[in-house]
């Protein structure tokens, strides 16, 4: 007897061992994501700290910002101004909702001195007011200058879920800089900027469109996931100690 009870207990210490040896190797995986997390973390409080300071910043010349520093995404959310004449005719609309309507941002394209091109997000309209002729005080003549936020252009798609555009029916479902020009009727050598110009909350004549509607929405729930791969790394250490405890009980 003695020695079957030698031979049974040699052939758990394997299995003993694989199992602590499987288990310490997930434990530090869910450590190694958890501090992961908290990295990310400090990342985006950065990045929202960064933002915030930056959109209280003094508006600064779009041109002379984009001379100084030509990386449009460095620079999201940095109040600008930008003077030109604007065509109406060649308006886009982006479906979007405010303060719970539905309509859609008006992206017009602004014509600089230089001749370039630079579409400006004038604001929100209602659904109902889509047709510019359902608000022609709104369709500022003249030369104009704007102030308002630096945003860059989406190179891609940003997920599958998002509807293709529809750019035949003017309604973007994402902001594709490259259709939105295309088929807007702009000349065919038009130079069109690669970034759009968020206008600010400047009432416009008529009330539409609404400006000042950019939203800002950086997600951190960072701390959260942290909390949740530390908490798992805390539950399987819990069950291991518990495990190799009831394995030296005498059986």
């Amino acid at each position: 007897m003695p020695e079957g009870g030698a031979t049974v207990a040699a052939g758990r210490r394997p299995r003993k061992a694989l199992a602590v040896v499987s288990g310490a190797i997930v434990f530090l995986i869910l450590i190694a994501l958890g501090t992961w997390q908290v990295q990310r973390l400090h990342w985006k409080e950065g990045l929202i700290a960064t933002i915030a300071s930056r959109m209280a910043e003094p508006p600064v010349d779009l041109l002379a910002a984009l001379k100084a520093d030509p990386d449009v995404a460095a620079q999201e959310y940095r109040p600008v101004t930008v003077e030109g004449t604007f065509d109406h005719r060649f308006e886009r609309h982006f479906l979007a909702t405010f303060k719970g309507q539905a309509g859609f941002n008006v992206y017009t394209p602004l014509k600089l001195d230089d001749g370039d091109w630079v579409f400006v997000n004038r604001g929100f309209v209602p659904y109902d007011r889509k047709d510019p002729s359902t608000r022609e005080q709104g369709e500022v003549q003249g030369r104009v200058t704007v102030t308002g936020l630096l945003r860059p252009v989406l190179a891609e798609k940003p997920s599958s879920l998002v509807p293709d555009n529809e750019p035949g029916k003017n309604i973007f479902y994402w902001k594709d800089i490259r259709a939105m020009a295309a088929s807007s009727g702009l000349p065919a050598d038009a130079k069109v900027l690669g970034l759009f110009v968020d206008a600010g909350d400047a009432p416009n004549p008529g009330g539409l469109p609404v400006g000042g509607t950019t939203i800002v929405d950086l997600p951190n729930n960072h701390l959260q996931y942290a909390v949740t791969w530390y908490g798992l790394a805390a539950a399987l250490a819990g069950v291991l100690i518990a495990w190799l405890l009831r394995q030296r009980k005498p059986g």
